[in-house]
């Protein structure tokens, strides 16, 4: 997908404006539904401020649904090839497409566990981190308590969303 300039989105109509921005917090348009009316922003970073506030102003339960439209790293979706274009580059990214099979058996044992102890995947910003890190993580991470890890998700949510933002956005 091509930048937008930000002038342009603030000048797009509402469905196009949701539209651009959907994909930003992983298919998601209620976010940018939720902050059209803000507009003009004066910067991406005003852009994504606002987006994110509108993540921590929503109900557990729309935050636990945001979380779990992420995909599992080097899971059955990325191994059929079923990523969407930002959640295959970014895996890209970290190298997680070039696994060996006792890697892929790691991570899916790793995802397993963690799913089974809070009800969602496993989100961290990989474009932040290389395979070692994001293993430590996950390893670490199960450990958190259910809400530590919520808040934890969230956070890395919104680091991906403040990268593909800037990714799609010029301003």
């Amino acid at each position: 997908m091509n930048a937008i300039d930000l002038a342009e989105l603030n000048a797009a109509g509402d469905a196009r404006f949701v539209a651009l921005l959907a994909h930003i917090f992983e298919d998601s348009p209620w976010i940018p539904r939720a902050v059209v009316a803000q507009r003009p922003f004066a910067s991406v970073e005003a852009l994504h401020r606002a987006m994110c506030a509108a993540v921590d102003a929503a109900p557990r339960s729309a935050q636990i649904a945001l979380i779990s439209a992420h995909p599992d790293l080097v899971g059955a979706a990325a191994r059929d090839g079923r990523l969407g274009d930002a959640s295959r580059a970014e895996q890209a990214s970290a190298g997680l497409d070039r696994l060996d099979d006792s890697e892929i058996a790691t991570f899916t044992s790793l995802n397993a566990a963690y799913r089974e102890r809070f009800g969602f995947p496993f989100v961290i910003c990989v474009r932040e981190h290389r395979k070692a890190a994001i293993l430590a993580g996950l390893r670490a991470r199960t450990r958190n308590d259910r809400d530590v890890e919520i808040a934890t998700a969230l956070a890395e949510i919104a680091k991906i969303a403040r990268l593909r933002l800037h990714d799609a956005v010029r301003g």
